[in-house]
């Protein structure tokens, strides 16, 4: 039995590449009701990859890659590990689309891990059967063992390409 995505769902996977997007549609039709997941986040802009990249950072930091200082947040964690902070797969590609999306289960609890591998079986299952590669944030090395190296991001699933 499938989910449903709200229009909130729908709205934030506008602009995102559409073989990613036929994924996730996939993995609606898929789910079961306990599986229910919503869309965090689609395309990105430059100004949230500032954001993400402030956290966690000093001025100094912030100020070697071009991110202002007015997004400078060195007392929160960090949420992204990437050098550049515009790199991001969530930016719009030169495809025009964004080439990542964020999925959490529904209702959200960030501490049921569980329920983001199920979320993470689901469309790594959806992806095959679509034909399309996706890398999964919690399993970046792809051999089936999610966050055992450091790899956290649950939420985020790109095109593998």
């Amino acid at each position: 039995m499938a989910i449903i995505l709200g229009q909130r769902s729908l709205a934030r996977l506008e602009g995102v590449q559409p073989d990613l997007v036929r994924v996730v549609r996939r993995a609606v039709v898929d789910a079961d009701p306990v599986d229910d997941f919503t869309v965090l986040e689609g395309v990105r802009t430059k100004e949230q990859c500032w954001v993400n990249f402030g956290k966690g950072r000093t001025a100094s930091e912030c100020k070697a890659k071009g991110v202002p200082a007015s997004y400078v947040q060195p007392k929160l964690a960090k949420v992204t590990w990437l050098s550049n902070p515009l790199a991001s797969k969530h930016v719009k590609q030169s495809t025009g689309y964004s080439h990542a999306v964020d999925l959490a289960p529904y209702p959200i609890d960030w501490n049921d891990l569980a329920r983001f591998d199920r979320l993470g079986k689901l469309m790594l299952a959806a992806a095959k059967a679509e034909g399309v590669a996706i890398r999964w944030g919690a399993d970046w090395d792809r051999d089936g063992k999610p966050r055992e190296k450091g790899e956290t991001d649950s939420p985020h699933f790109e095109l593998d390409r």
